[in-house]
């Protein structure tokens, strides 16, 4: 979108995990980010250029994008963090996804255990990876959460020496997402937006006890309980909570202001269309 402001011309963006549907968007669970930050804008604008046929593919510095170098590059981050491992820095990747199957990022992340990374895996379905294998994957914990909503969002997470790095993404890690779809990883660098992410939505995943169930070396999954004498940790209740104080708070400043917010309906004519 560009719109003319008061000073300039301005690119806004947004970028997101899942798509445009007002059926589904009801149901499943996706972050996205909307933004006129010009480092990000101006590389959306040569994606969208790319697909048109105006230009070819010159390379992006901060977003990822499928077909092109999301899998090169995503590799390069992975081996990254085992270097650091293995240097004796700090180290960690943590990633939710809806399925793992690409051979070569498998191996890559078995790799980086190897070297003493510690990996956290929230894979909602499909998970070709084996966990706690000895010599092969001790470090890797893969988790599957399935509850009220279907989990949708993705994000890529590494400890990178404590100068961390944070990618939200339309990508699983399959073949046909590396190869065969246009698709996006982008980076989160606004400090408050990727502490809440890294500091309280991904740590409540990985907590959940309730709606969680741990992949086994087997290919079994085993469900979680609460650790005796510890609360009912459930991550999608936690966010619903979020959200009805996040409301309560907008009608409160409602009522002291006489501020009214009027919701974006569908005309019935649009969502025959969608």
């Amino acid at each position: 979108m560009v719109r003319r402001d008061s000073d300039r011309l301005r690119q806004y963006v947004h970028l997101g995990t899942g798509n445009y549907h007002h059926r589904t968007a009801r149901i499943y669970t996706d972050f996205s980010l909307f933004t006129a930050a010009p480092e990000l804008t101006d590389e959306v604008a040569i994606v969208f250029n790319t697909l048109t046929g105006l230009a070819g593919y010159p390379g992006l510095k901060k977003m990822m994008v499928a077909p092109f170098d999301l899998s090169t590059r995503l590799i390069q981050l992975i081996e990254r963090e085992r270097d650091h491992a293995r240097a004796g820095k700090p180290a960690r990747i943590i990633a939710k996804l809806n399925s793992v199957v690409d051979p070569e990022i498998i191996e890559k992340i078995y790799e980086a255990s190897c070297a003493g990374v510690k990996i956290d895996l929230i894979v909602r379905g499909i998970c070709c990876l084996r966990p706690k294998v000895p010599g092969l994957s001790e470090n890797i914990r893969v988790i599957s959460i399935v509850g009220r909503f279907l989990e949708h969002s993705r994000a890529y997470y590494f400890e990178n020496a404590g100068q961390p790095d944070l990618y939200l993404s339309s990508a699983d890690w399959m073949p046909r997402n590396f190869y065969r779809r246009v698709e996006i990883a982008f980076p989160i660098e606004a400090p408050a937006l990727r502490d809440e992410i890294v500091n309280d939505v991904l740590p409540n995943f990985l907590n959940d006890r309730v709606k969680a169930r741990e992949l086994q070396p087997d290919g079994s999954y085993l469900r979680l309980h609460p650790i005796e004498g510890a609360p009912r940790s459930q991550a999608q209740l936690h966010f619903r909570e979020r959200s009805r104080q996040a409301r309560r708070a907008v009608a409160e400043l409602q009522a002291q202001t006489g501020m009214k917010l009027t919701p974006i309906k569908a005309a019935q004519g649009d969502r025959k269309r969608a």
